[in-house]
C-alpha cells in the first residue's frame, strides 16, 4: 500500500514533488537542526487521489499514527480538555503559490479545551484569542462562510469598547466574541461549531486539499503556467504561539531585500500576534529591527538562522517565524518571490561571492520577469503634488482610473488602464490584480498579500497607505485631502510609495549594470541569434540598445501612412491603369528609400529583413462613410468576404508587380546610398509574404533579381515568410527559390488552427481557456503540437532541399520564453520579437542552450 504521510524527521523518497515546497523545507530545516515545530506532511499523492473522490484508503489511519507520535513527543494529547495539543493545517504545493490556498490554525480547541488551555497557561486572554481565530478560519475555509461576517463582529466589539487594536480586548471581551462567532457559524451552517478535535482535523485536511481547486488558485495557475494536476501537500504542524504575551511575536523576513536584492535586514515583526496577522495585512507590522529591543536573544538567533539558510539553499529565502515565550521557531522557508531587479542583483552578487555559478545565475532568472525592468517610471521632469505616501511595495509606476473591486478591475481592465484600490487585497482578488496596471491598499506591509503577489507579477504596488480612506458603498475614496470617485485618474509610484491624484507622464526605465552583466553571460551561452521587429529608425536604434542582432521583420505597410504619404498611396490605389499606379509609386519611392536608409544606418553591420507590402489595399482607404463617391466605388471593387485570406501578400505583388518593383528598387538604392556614405554594406534580406506555392516565389524572386540588377546591385538575400500550412508541407519545393524562411507564427497560428485572432480573443477563446479546453492562448504561447509540428516539417523539408537555408521566426512568439526554447530545439538560426522583449529572448535562448546541456535549475522564487 502507498505511503501518504511522512514526519518532518522521516526520510521521504520524492522531495518537493511529493512533499510540496513547504513540507520539504520543514523536513530539511529539521535535518539541519534549525528549531522547527514537530509535525508531518500528507503528500501530493494523497491530494491527487482525492481530486476525484474521497481521500485514499488508509490515509486516516496514517494520520492517526503520526498524530500519536506527535502526542508522544509533545507530552500532550490532541483533544485533551485540560492541556490540549493544538495543530495547524497548511497547504504547500511543489510550486510556490503564496496565499492562493488555505491554512487553519489552532485545531483541537473546543468549548472545554479552551478553558483547559487558559488554566494550563495561566493566560485566559491568549486561550480565547486562539479559539476565536479557529472558529473564524475553520468557518471560512471548511464551511465557506464569508469572512466579513466574523470581521464585522470583531469591528463592532472594538467600536463598543472604544479601541482600534485587537490586542486591547480583554479575556472577557474575547469570550463574548467567541459566542458571537459561534452564532455566526450556527446561522450560516445550521450546525454547532464541531467540538470533536479529530473531526476538525479530518475536515480541515479535506478542505485544504479542495482549496487546490478554488477560483483564485485556478486563476493563479493559469497566469503562471502551473499544471492543474500536481495537487498540494498538507502539513500538520504542532502549534507554537506568538500571541501569548509580550515575550511572543511573529514575523516574515527575507535574507535579502526582495525588491532590490541588496543584503541587509528586511522583514516585518508583530508582537503578541499570530502569523496570519502579518501576511493578511490585518495589523500594520513593525520593521524587523524592532524585534531586537523586544526579543534580543531570539533576534540574534534569527539572524544566524537566516545566514545558514541562504548558504544552504544558495538563494534568497522567504522565512516565516514565531517566537513563543522567547523561543524562536521557523514555520517555513522558501525561495523568495522577488522583483527582476532583485533577481539580477542577487544572482550577480552570489556569483561574485562564489555561492553559485554563472550558468546557475542565468538559469534561475525567469525571463518573463525581466519585463519589470522595462516598466514605465515617473518622468523626472514632470511636476506633481504627492497626495499621499504609502510603502513602496513593488517597483514601477502606473497611471489609470480607480476601481474598488477585483471584478470591476477585470472588466474595465480589458478596455483601459486601471488602478485597483482596496483596504487590503485577499487571494480572491487575484483576477483583478492580474488585470490592473497598479495596486494601492490602505492596510498591509511589505510582506502583505498585495505586496508579495504584485512583486511576483511585476505590477507596481503601494501598500499601507494610511492617508487613504475608502467608502465602498458610495464608490469613493479620500486621498489626503482630496475626494475621488471610481473612474477618476491617479498615478502611483511603487518604487517610492507615492500616490498622486491625476495623470503623470511616465518614461521607460534604463537597463542597469546587473541586467547587462547577466545578459552578457547569457550571450556567451546561447546559440540562437536574437533580432527585433522594427519599422522605423527609432525602433531600430532602441532594438540595438537592447542587444538586438538585426531586424527580423520590418513591416513596410506602416511606412505608407502619414499626412504626406497616405494621399499618394490612395492615389496609387485609385489609379485606373498601370501607368497611373506607376506615377504614384514614383512619388512614393524616395519616401520609402529614405525610410530604409535610416533603418540600415541604425543597424549598420547587422542583417535587416524587409517584408514587402502585405495587407490588402482597402486598409489604406477611409471608411466608406468618410470617402468620396469615386472612392466608395473603388472600395466596393476591393471589398472581399475574407480579406485576410484574399488579395494580400505575394498575391498583391503578382497581380500588381509594379508595387513590389518600387519597393525592391527603394531597398537596393537605400543600401547602396548607405554603403557609399558609411563604407558599411547593409546586410539586406528581402522577404515576400504569404507564399504558399513554389511558383509564386519563383516569379517574385525573378522580379527581385531583375529590379536589383537594373540598379547598382548590392548583396542581398531573397526569401519568404512561412505562414500557411501548405508552405510548411511543401517547404522543400519553396526552398529551391529561397535563401531564407521566416516563420510568421501569428498568421500561421490563425491558418493552422482556423482561428481568426480578432474574433477568438475575448470571445470563444476566453471560454476555451476558462473551461480548460486549451491550457494556453496559442497566440501567446506557441501551439507546439500543432503549429510546432508544421514548423518542424518545414525545417526538415526545407533544409533537405537546401542545407544552407537560414531559418528564423518573426511572430510575437519570438519573445515568449517557452516558444524561444522550442525554436532552439527546432534548430532555427534566430528569433525576432519586439524591441522591449529582446532581453527576455536573449536570456530564454541561453536557458534553452543550458537545458540542452542538462544544466537546469529552478527559477528564482518559483
Amino acid at each position: 500500500m502507498a505511503t501518504y504521510v511522512y514526519s518532518f524527521d522521516e526520510p521521504a523518497p520524492g522531495g518537493r514533488e511529493l512533499l510540496g515546497g513547504k513540507g520539504v523545507g520543514l523536513a530539511e530545516m529539521t535535518q539541519l537542526g534549525i528549531p522547527v515545530p514537530a509535525g508531518f506532511t500528507i503528500t501530493t499523492d494523497a491530494s491527487r487521489a482525492a481530486m476525484s473522490g474521497p481521500v485514499p484508503e488508509g490515509l486516516d489511519a496514517e494520520v492517526d499514527e503520526h498524530l500519536a507520535r506527535l502526542e508522544q513527543s509533545s507530552g500532550k494529547r490532541f483533544g485533551d480538555p485540560d492541556d490540549p495539543l493544538l495543530v495547524s493545517v497548511r497547504s504547500g504545493a511543489a510550486v510556490s503559490m503564496p496565499g492562493m490556498m488555505d491554512t487553519i490554525l489552532n485545531l483541537g480547541l473546543n468549548d472545554v479545551a479552551v478553558e483547559g488551555l487558559a488554566r494550563a497557561t495561566g493566560n485566559a486572554r491568549f486561550a480565547r484569542d486562539s479559539y476565536r481565530r479557529l472558529i473564524q478560519m475553520y468557518g471560512e475555509v471548511v464551511d465557506g462562510i464569508d469572512g466579513h461576517r466574523f470581521e464585522r463582529s470583531l469591528a463592532d466589539l472594538k467600536a463598543k469598547r472604544g479601541t482600534s487594536q485587537d490586542t486591547d480586548l480583554t479575556a472577557d471581551d474575547l469570550a463574548e466574541l467567541i459566542e458571537s462567532y459561534k452564532r455566526t457559524y450556527r446561522d450560516e451552517t445550521g450546525d454547532e461549531f464541531p467540538q470533536d478535535a479529530r473531526e476538525q482535523l479530518r475536515r480541515a485536511v479535506r478542505a485544504v486539499f479542495d482549496s487546490w481547486e478554488n477560483p483564485r488558485a485556478q486563476v493563479y495557475r493559469r497566469a503562471h503556467g502551473i499544471p492543474d494536476d500536481i495537487g498540494t501537500a498538507v502539513n500538520v504542524v504542532q502549534m507554537v504561539f506568538g500571541n501569548k504575551g509580550d515575550d511572543c511575536g511573529t514575523g516574515v523576513c527575507f535574507t535579502r531585500d526582495p525588491s532590490t536584492g541588496e543584503q541587509g535586514l528586511y522583514g516585518e515583526f508583530l508582537a503578541n500576534a499570530q502569523g496570519e496577522d502579518v501576511v493578511a495585512g490585518i495589523r500594520t507590522p513593525e520593521p524587523l529591527e524592532a524585534m531586537e529591543s523586544r526579543l534580543p536573544d531570539a533576534f540574534r538567533q534569527l539572524l544566524d538562522t537566516m545566514r545558514r539558510l541562504e548558504e544552504h539553499y544558495r538563494d534568497i529565502q522567504d522565512i516565516e517565524f514565531t517566537v513563543e515565550e522567547g523561543a524562536l521557531y521557523l514555520l517555513q522557508t522558501r525561495s523568495a518571490k522577488r522583483t527582476a531587479a532583485a533577481a539580477l542583483k542577487a544572482a550577480v552578487d552570489m556569483v561574485d561571492d562564489g555561492l553559485i555559478t554563472r550558468d546557475e545565475a542565468i538559469a534561475r532568472i525567469d525571463p518573463a520577469q525581466l519585463d519589470q525592468l522595462l516598466h514605465p517610471m515617473l518622468d523626472p521632469r514632470a511636476s506633481y503634488a504627492v497626495a499621499a505616501q504609502g510603502l513602496n511595495a513593488s517597483p514601477g509606476a502606473a497611471c489609470g482610473v480607480i476601481v474598488f473591486d477585483a471584478d470591476t478591475a477585470a472588466d474595465r481592465g480589458e478596455r483601459e488602464d486601471v488602478i485597483l484600490v482596496r483596504w487590503e487585497t485577499t487571494p480572491d482578488d487575484i483576477h483583478g490584480m492580474i488585470a490592473a496596471k497598479g495596486i494601492l491598499t490602505v492596510h498591509g506591509g511589505m510582506t502583505s498579500h498585495a505586496a508579495v503577489v504584485a512583486r511576483g507579477m511585476g505590477t507596481p504596488c503601494v501598500a499601507g497607505c494610511e492617508d487613504l480612506s475608502l467608502d465602498l458603498k458610495a464608490r469613493t475614496a479620500r486621498i489626503g485631502d482630496q475626494d475621488l470617485r471610481e473612474g477618476d485618474v491617479i498615478t502611483i509610484d511603487g518604487g517610492t510609495g507615492r500616490v498622486i491624484v491625476g495623470a503623470v507622464d511616465l518614461v521607460p526605465p534604463r537597463i542597469n549594470e546587473d541586467f547587462q552583466t547577466v545578459l552578457a553571460w547569457a550571450d556567451d551561452v546561447r546559440r540562437l541569434k536574437v533580432r527585433a521587429n522594427a519599422d522605423t529608425p527609432d525602433d531600430a536604434a532602441r532594438a540595438r540598445e537592447f542587444g538586438a542582432e538585426g531586424i527580423g521583420l520590418c513591416r513596410t505597410e506602416h511606412m505608407f501612412f502619414g499626412d504626406e504619404r497616405l494621399p499618394v498611396m490612395q492615389e496609387m490605389i485609385m489609379a485606373r491603369d498601370e501607368e497611373g499606379r506607376r506615377r504614384a509609386l514614383d512619388r512614393l519611392l524616395p519616401m520609402q528609400q529614405a525610410d530604409f536608409e535610416g533603418i540600415f544606418e541604425a543597424m549598420a553591420g547587422l542583417p535587416v529583413t524587409i517584408r514587402l507590402l502585405d495587407p490588402p489595399l482597402h486598409e489604406f482607404l477611409p471608411a466608406p462613410e468618410e470617402a468620396s463617391e469615386e472612392m466608395r466605388a473603388r472600395i466596393r471593387q476591393l471589398q472581399e468576404a475574407n480579406p485576410m485570406l484574399g488579395t494580400r501578400g505575394c498575391r498583391l505583388g503578382l497581380q500588381f508587380p509594379e508595387i513590389y518593383e518600387m519597393q525592391v528598387r527603394a531597398i537596393v538604392r537605400a543600401a547602396r546610398a548607405v554603403q557609399d556614405r558609411t563604407g558599411d554594406a547593409p546586410l539586406v534580406e528581402i522577404m515576400h509574404p504569404l507564399v504558399g506555392f513554389a511558383e509564386e516565389l519563383r516569379r517574385l524572386r525573378e522580379l527581385t533579381v531583375a529590379v536589383a540588377a537594373e540598379e547598382n546591385d548590392v548583396e542581398y538575400l531573397c526569401g519568404t515568410m512561412i505562414e500557411l500550412p501548405r508552405a510548411c508541407i511543401r517547404a522543400d519545393e519553396i526552398a529551391e527559390h529561397a535563401d531564407f524562411f521566416s516563420f510568421g507564427t501569428n498568421d500561421l497560428t490563425q491558418t493552422a488552427l482556423g482561428f481568426s485572432r480578432d474574433d477568438a480573443e475575448g470571445k470563444f477563446l476566453t471560454h476555451y481557456l476558462h473551461e480548460r479546453v486549451l491550457d494556453t492562448n496559442p497566440f501567446e504561447h506557441l501551439d507546439e503540437s500543432g503549429v510546432g509540428d508544421l514548423m518542424r516539417i518545414a525545417v526538415e523539408r526545407g533544409r533537405s532541399a537546401k542545407e544552407s537555408l537560414k531559418l528564423g521566426i518573426c511572430g510575437e512568439h519570438g519573445g515568449d520564453p517557452a516558444s524561444v526554447a522550442f525554436c532552439h530545439d527546432l534548430g532555427l538560426d534566430y528569433v525576432s520579437c519586439s524591441p522591449f522583449r529582446v532581453p527576455l529572448a536573449r536570456l530564454a535562448a541561453a536557458q534553452a542552450a543550458l537545458a540542452e546541456r542538462g544544466a537546469t535549475y529552478v527559477a528564482a522564487g518559483g
